[in-house]
């Protein structure tokens, strides 16, 4: 099922086509006062990809992302999702995936999303570091996938991108000092997901942030509830659905 915008999408710039990469972004929802809040983080302003824009804290998957132990498993219904579409992937990739929003989020934020586990948490390097550090493994058990979005071609970077979104609840450990003038992302703000856009909003980022207003005021949210697939065909955005998980 299919539905493509009627403006043309807007190009600012045109580079070589480049296959997109696999990526994973985090919306982080804080449920404590009557509206719901999303985290979002402004960009550098020098980044090479949406400089100055605010966005979802995100980034490319890695080969160690599929490789380190968690505290759960990630839910059957979040692998269902993961998994439709096309390109086809395997469940090696929907691990990396949901473990991608997860270390992506804490290496932006000092966010981590994770469960004790001394033992095995003490084995966690690299990227994975800050898990280590604080007892933690991991915990992709309380994501939901809520888009998926493929930079349109011509673009100075493309990411196959999947939107996970986890309560706010789930942050068991903050690392502090992440988010400065020289990091990638040099402010975090908690915005209402009802508020008026900001002016440096990306415009899927916009246009993800509504999809889960609307999933957020229909009730909790749920694996069988379909997940937009925007990308561009014919230089227009397409917004497919992909089923959610019966």
């Amino acid at each position: 099922m299919s539905e493509t915008a009627q403006r043309p999408a807007q190009r600012t710039d045109c580079h070589p086509y480049r296959r997109p990469k696999d990526a994973a972004t985090l919306i982080l929802i804080d449920r404590s006062a009557a509206t719901p809040r999303v985290l979002l983080g402004k960009r550098h302003d020098k980044v090479i990809f949406m400089p100055g824009k605010f966005v979802f804290p995100g980034g490319s998957v890695e080969n160690t992302d599929n490789k380190v132990p968690v505290a759960a498993p990630i839910p059957k219904e979040l692998e269902a999702n993961l998994l439709k579409g096309s390109p086809k992937i395997q469940s090696s990739r929907a691990r990396s995936l949901a473990l991608a929003a997860i270390r992506e989020a804490c290496e932006e934020t000092g966010l981590c999303l994770g469960r004790k586990a001394e033992g095995a948490a003490a084995r966690l390097t690299g990227a994975w570091q800050p898990f280590g550090d604080a007892g933690l493994l991991p915990d992709p058990s309380s994501l939901y996938l809520v888009a998926r979005a493929i930079t349109p071609p011509g673009s100075v970077r493309r990411f196959d991108t999947r939107f996970f979104s986890a309560d706010a609840s789930a942050i068991a450990h903050r690392v502090e000092g992440v988010v400065h003038a020289d990091a990638e992302l040099v402010e975090l703000i908690w915005v209402e997901v009802d508020a008026k856009p900001l002016a440096g909003l990306h415009s899927i980022t916009r246009s993800v942030l509504g999809e889960l207003q609307k999933r957020l005021a229909a009730g909790p949210l749920r694996h069988d509830a379909d997940v937009p697939f925007f990308r561009f065909c014919g230089g227009r955005m397409q917004r497919d659905i992909l089923p959610g998980a019966a």
